[in-house]
């Protein structure tokens, strides 16, 4: 809101084809008066970021048009009321390939970088996916890979960090308990909200509801692993087997049915 009075009134024409387009506008770099507005800090030394979702449009400033994951981050917010208001549900994520058969995982993003047999059968590398009626994609494509649109994820896997083992390994769950573990976002005693740090439109608990009625309708199957055991991290290979059994739906619906913090 700080920069939003600097904005060029721009004609009210359409600019675009599009329904609703985004404009970016372009700084070089930012000025006395704007530092002055957003505060002092050396936090805005790289640049400033802005993403104005009533006007549907992006504000870079200074280096920030070289920053590839705040512009992301922004894009992100930017696109994603547009892709709620035409039918897609544009969640925190990421798409899995592997099998002939999509995967949507959750998880945090230290589990996702440091497995690297995760990554290599990752669509894309980048957070965010889009899922509709029958369809899904990834809002950031990998470059060796062309967009395109994948089915809709046969399986949705929910990755937790849990050093206590109050949490079992491995546990099928309902689609209200799926969209819990998603909007807590658990992580070794901290909560990230639909494992998503950067800014969003929507409010997460709105989110994690509009999850559970995917969920709910398709009657996807859904599991939670627990990135952790015995409070050491699992590594990438028994990560990604315990992904692949839940591809197949070869998993019971608890590893420790006789725990009763598990429960």
């Amino acid at each position: 809101m700080s920069l939003s009075n600097i904005l060029q009134k721009i004609p009210d024409r359409a600019i675009s084809h599009d329904t609703c387009p985004l404009t970016i506008y372009v700084a070089s770099s930012i000025s006395t008066n704007v530092r002055n507005a957003l505060g002092s800090g050396t936090q805005y030394a790289n640049g400033v970021a802005v993403a104005d979702i009533e006007r549907s449009s992006l504000i870079l400033c200074g280096k920030a048009f070289a920053d590839s994951a705040m512009l992301k981050d922004a894009l992100t917010a930017l696109a994603a009321p547009i892709l709620s208001a035409r039918g897609g549900l544009p969640v925190p994520g990421w798409l899995l390939s592997s099998g002939g058969s999509i995967v949507l995982l959750f998880a945090p993003v230290e589990v996702i970088k440091s497995c690297s047999e995760i990554q290599d059968v990752l669509v894309s590398t980048d957070s965010g996916v889009v899922i509709c009626s029958k369809q899904s994609s990834v809002l950031f494509p990998t470059k060796s890979r062309p967009p395109q649109l994948f089915t809709k994820p046969a399986t949705v896997v929910v990755v937790s960090s849990d050093s206590t083992d109050a949490l079992p390994l491995v546990s099928k769950l309902s689609p209200g308990q799926a969209a819990y573990h998603f909007l807590a976002g658990y992580e070794d005693g901290k909560f990230i909200p639909a494992y998503n740090r950067a800014p969003s439109p929507f409010d997460q608990l709105a989110l994690a509801n509009s999850l559970f009625l995917h969920l709910k309708k398709d009657k996807t199957p859904t599991y939670l692993i627990n990135a952790k055991s015995s409070g050491k991290q699992i590594d990438g290979k028994d990560l990604m087997r315990l992904i692949e059994l839940a591809q197949s739906n070869g998993m019971p619906d608890s590893t420790k049915p006789e725990d009763t913090r598990g429960k």
